[in-house]
């Protein structure tokens, strides 16, 4: 009886765990930010380009996909690995 309480415990505690680390993981990066507030996160993005127009159109398609968006009008890339890695046909770096 004793070794099935310790099991149960610590699959218990595992579980604890585990439900902690999700919500850290969702707090910053991938998945921070929800699809309603991909326009505001993607104005900052865009704020410093002359082509704000196509760089809005891009980059919230880019964060409804990967609900996330880096931080700073460039770079910073690392921030939001699917925003990253999303390709063009031609290999190019989809997201702005």
């Amino acid at each position: 009886m004793a070794s099935t309480l310790s099991w149960f415990s610590s699959a218990f505690l595992v579980l604890i765990a585990m439900a902690f680390v999700v919500q850290l993981s969702h707090a910053v990066g991938e998945g921070s930010v929800p699809p309603k507030d991909c326009p505001k996160a993607c104005g900052g993005r865009c704020s410093a380009t002359q082509y704000k127009n196509r760089c809005l159109k891009i980059c919230n398609h880019c964060c409804k996909k990967c609900l996330c968006v880096p931080s700073g009008t460039y770079g910073h890339k690392d921030e939001c690995p699917c925003y990253r890695d999303w390709k063009t046909k031609k290999g190019k770096p989809k997201c702005p």
